[in-house]
């Protein structure tokens, strides 16, 4: 039942590569159900979504505005029980040498320790989390360098 299943940690780096983004730090978080980005600028014209991730305060900030065809808006429900209109993208993330396919809500997270989070939905059927960790992932791949 668990053979197939990569222990993570409580928090990690990882990469999006349909972002260019790299190296991004990242909290697990299984009392989330949808995982969430860090974005600003976030425009919706004649069917085109088109956001910029992260802010000047990060490191791996390119200040590039991507556009999305492919996206929806979803109904969030916040820590504080109040539910928030946002909208979700088709992106991939790489962990332990793996790309994965991974669906994030665009979110103002300004004020939050981490750009990202990882919820439930992507953490189920490939993760077992292990709150004592930290960085597996991003530890595993610089060793393996």
């Amino acid at each position: 039942m668990y053979d197939d299943k990569i222990i993570i940690g409580r928090t990690d780096k990882a990469d999006f590569p349909r972002l260019e983004l790299k190296n991004v730090d990242v909290k697990v978080d299984t009392g989330a159900y949808t995982s969430s980005i860090h974005c600003q600028d976030i425009e919706e014209k004649d069917g085109v979504l088109c956001a910029t991730f992260l802010d000047e305060d990060h490191e791996q900030y390119h200040g590039k505005k991507l556009e999305f065809q492919d996206y929806q808006i979803t109904n969030v429900r916040s820590s504080n029980g109040s539910l928030e209109t946002r909208y979700e993208v088709l992106a991939n993330i790489r962990m332990f040498g793996k790309l994965y396919k991974i669906s994030l809500t665009l979110s103002n997270r300004k004020e939050m320790r981490f750009p990202v989070l990882l919820g439930r939905k992507f953490l189920s059927k490939k993760f077992i989390v292990d709150p004592e960790l930290q960085d597996v992932s991003y530890l595993k791949s610089i060793h393996e360098d």
